[in-house]
């Protein structure tokens, strides 16, 4: 997968992490303060080696200051990623060691959940650091597992992108999703309620076979989701989704999913366009998450979290719209726009 261009500055920092018997391997890169500290979660996944494991953290810590700065967060961006132990390992020991980690860049950067890691993690980054969001919720103030955020902003920008491009409701399309963890599930079970048809994939056949029975969704393998017959493709997995081959082989006219960083190469998002395909960049749709997690961490309620929000849908469609009347890529655009925030923000620092 290749990273995005950018016209940013590099990353202010980048942090190797290790501590052998903590069981503690990974990366924290800080790519951008100018809005702010560092905000992004933490990634524990397994990884063959520990550049693949920082190529990562680069990738997915720029992503985070397009997407804060499009949400209108006061956050830059960030992201820690931790390789998953081969072997046994204590799992609160690694997390707390994680959290000293975070506590030694004072406030530089704020972590909270991503893939493979949970509200009880956080607890334990939370022993040995103040510097973490994604704990359990107290009093009606912000808090908890921020997927059910993230799968709303999704939910609420695939029907208005299904106006867009359709001209008409959820109700009836097909929709294909690939992944049905956290967010995956979530979305499918608003898919479901609001009428729409789904064919979903994903390397965990319980899991998957479980949300198939529930919804009546299609099962397909995770190979071929993208090239189903459907309307509406939902990337939920990891990054890199949309290649030119998956791109040339998909039926679908709307993208428009939750998985971070899912354009595989700059080249796919001109594809995309070629084809008539319909795209919501990423880190617009997705920004549920990072709401949530940025209003804990200032001390904000639910309905701050809940307007922030509501507010991903119809800026989904300022951008999708302003992409048409110029007839660029939804991506480009969206980057562009993020990096007038961002270099805003470096100015006003100056």
């Amino acid at each position: 997968m290749v990273a995005r261009p950018t016209r940013l500055t590099p990353p202010v920092e980048c942090i190797r992490l290790f501590d052998a018997e903590a069981g503690l391997d990974g990366f924290i890169a800080v790519h951008s303060t100018a809005l702010g500290p560092g905000a992004g979660g933490c990634r524990f996944w397994t990884y063959a080696d520990a550049d693949l494991a920082l190529a990562d953290a680069l990738r997915l810590a720029e992503g985070m200051s397009y997407k804060n700065a499009l949400a209108g967060l006061p956050f830059g961006g960030a992201k820690a990623v931790l390789r998953k132990p081969a072997g046994g390992f204590d799992r609160a020991a690694l997390f707390q060691a994680f959290g000293r980690a975070v506590e030694a860049l004072g406030g530089l950067y704020v972590t909270a959940e991503d893939v493979g890691t949970s509200v009880a993690d956080m607890q334990e980054v939370a022993g040995t650091t103040r510097h973490v969001a994604g704990l359990p919720r107290a009093d009606g103030r912000a808090g908890g597992d921020p997927s059910p955020w993230t799968a709303k902003g999704v939910f609420e920008a695939m029907q208005a992108a299904a106006h867009f491009a359709f001209g008409r409701e959820l109700h009836g399309l097909t929709v294909a999703v690939q992944g049905t963890g956290n967010v995956g599930a979530d979305l499918c079970s608003r898919l479901a309620e609001a009428g729409a048809k789904l064919v979903i994939a994903d390397p965990n056949p319980a899991r998957r076979d479980r949300l198939a029975h529930i919804h009546g969704a299609t099962v397909v393998d995770v190979d071929d989701i993208a090239a189903v017959d459907a309307d509406i493709f939902a990337p939920c997995a990891l990054g890199g989704a949309l290649t030119a081959e998956t791109v040339r082989a998909m039926k679908a006219k709307l993208v428009c999913g939750a998985a971070n960083n899912q354009l595989a190469s700059p080249e796919v998002a001109d594809l995309l366009l070629a084809r008539g395909v319909v795209y919501a960049p990423d880190y617009v749709v997705n920004a549920g998450g990072i709401i949530n997690v940025s209003a804990e961490y200032l001390g904000e309620d639910e309905r701050e979290v809940g307007a922030r929000v509501c507010a991903i849908a119809p800026r989904v469609v300022a951008l999708l719209d302003r992409a048409a009347r110029e007839g660029r890529s939804p991506a480009v655009v969206a980057d562009e726009m993020a990096e007038e925030v961002i270099a805003a923000g470096q100015r006003a620092a100056a």
